[in-house]
């Protein structure tokens, strides 16, 4: 992997972001002009995790397309910075790759990271390809925006949808819901939705609050939930937050008869490895598990390739949750290209529109807004963790899939704890 990186520099805070570290790929093919890849890619704080291994994908297709080629026999490179998981710090830095460094696409990583990249990209027609960003493009409608994650047309409710179908399957049926989620974009966006699918199924919504993204104590936010005593509990969450709330939950004794919702961070494994057993029973969204190994048999090969160079770098080790859609993102930036015949926006939108990508997870078609066509979100249980590691969740067992019904693995179990 040492080979991809052929320069590597750091650049002092000018443009109103701080330190920030770019990288570009090698070149060995003469006066050939490269096509540069542009993005902000979290290195540090809260969203590192996803970002560091995100990049690690990235630099394999990288590698990959180059050692064959390149795309219209140009070689492609990279050009990132740290935006340091602040989306304070976005804007200026896709002005400067748009402005100064002239790359000829972007791709955005994260909704809390997308939207203020939007006004920068649209502002100079460019074509955004994002990355794990929920419903981004309903604040733009933007028609050079396309998400290459699986949440299809429901928007909003795409994260909680398979929740609310699981919990639906109880005997008696839930009747009240509690909503509480960290007051921040993604998570916002994420109680909506379960808002909405509350609303449509009957549920009582006994409790909707957020709490504030500096929170570090979570025991008040699980005592006010379990004061409402809600048969089902939906959380919008990111890694430091989850983690907080499942353990005070633990610590609390609160077993409602379903816990969980739009957390990130439960697909990390770090996250997972140190949470261990107090995993058991949380439902939870995912992209890609084991448990789904037969779906997509092309992502063994890609974490086989993935998963030492993760340890090495010391990133995610498991890679199960970004990095067969960042790799599918690039296989798709590849596939427009080609299609469209070249980088101008205007021609990648015009095809992007009404191609049909063939990739690792299946083949990828895009509506009117930028979202797939159709939803391949999962909704997961954790089962049979005992003691922490991460390696564990390695077995198809670990996490089964509640939804949907395509893909499912077993039934929901409940109450937590019971």
């Amino acid at each position: 992997m040492s080979k991809l990186i052929t320069r590597r520099s750091t650049l002092a805070a000018s443009a109103g972001f701080a330190s920030l570290t770019a990288f570009r790929t090698p070149l060995a093919w003469g006066a050939d002009k490269p096509i540069v890849i542009g993005c902000s890619m979290p290195q540090t704080g809260g969203l590192a995790a996803i970002g560091k291994a995100n990049l690690v994908i990235m630099k394999i297709w990288a590698e990959e397309v180059n050692a064959k080629g390149g795309i219209l026999g140009r070689p492609v490179q990279f050009t990132y910075y740290d935006d340091q998981s602040n989306p304070a710090n976005v804007p200026g830095i896709y002005t400067k790759l748009l402005d100064v460094d002239k790359v000829d696409l972007i791709v955005t990583n994260g909704t809390n990271l997308t939207a203020p990249a939007m006004p920068v990209a649209m502002e100079r027609g460019q074509m955004v390809l994002a990355m794990f960003a929920l419903t981004v493009n309903e604040k733009f409608h933007y028609d050079r925006y396309f998400q290459t994650m699986p949440y299809g047309p429901l928007g909003k409710e795409s994260i909680s949808a398979g929740f609310f179908d699981a919990a639906m399957a109880m005997n008696p049926k839930p009747t009240t819901v509690a909503l509480v989620g960290a007051d921040a974009e993604f998570a916002k966006a994420a109680v909506e939705g379960a808002r909405d699918q509350a609303k449509k199924r009957g549920l009582k919504i006994v409790y909707d609050r957020t709490y504030p993204p500096s929170t570090v104590d979570f025991g008040p936010v699980i005592r006010g939930v379990a004061s409402s005593n809600p048969d089902l509990v939906y959380i919008g969450s990111y890694p430091v937050d989850s983690a907080g709330l499942i353990r005070s939950a633990h610590e609390l004794g609160f077993k409602p008869k379903l816990f969980g919702g739009g957390m990130v961070g439960t697909q990390s494994a770090s996250l997972k490895g140190d949470l261990g057993e107090l995993m058991n029973d949380v439902v939870s969204y995912e992209l890609y598990c084991p448990a789904a190994n037969k779906h997509f048999p092309q992502v063994a090969g890609l974490l086989a390739k993935y998963q030492p160079l993760a340890k090495a770098a010391g990133v995610d080790p498991l890679g199960f949750y970004s990095c067969p859609f960042a790799y599918t993102t690039m296989q798709i930036l590849q596939q427009a290209v080609e299609g469209a015949g070249g980088t101008d926006s205007e021609k990648l939108a015009k095809f992007m529109h009404k191609a049909n990508f063939k990739t690792i997870v299946g083949d990828v078609q895009f509506g009117e807004d930028g979202e797939w066509a159709r939803p391949q979100m999962l909704t997961v249980q954790f089962r049979g963790i005992k003691g922490k590691g991460y390696e564990q969740f390695a077995d198809p067992s670990a996490e089964v899939i509640l939804h949907p019904a395509e893909f499912k693995t077993g039934d929901l179990h409940y109450p937590m704890g019971g």
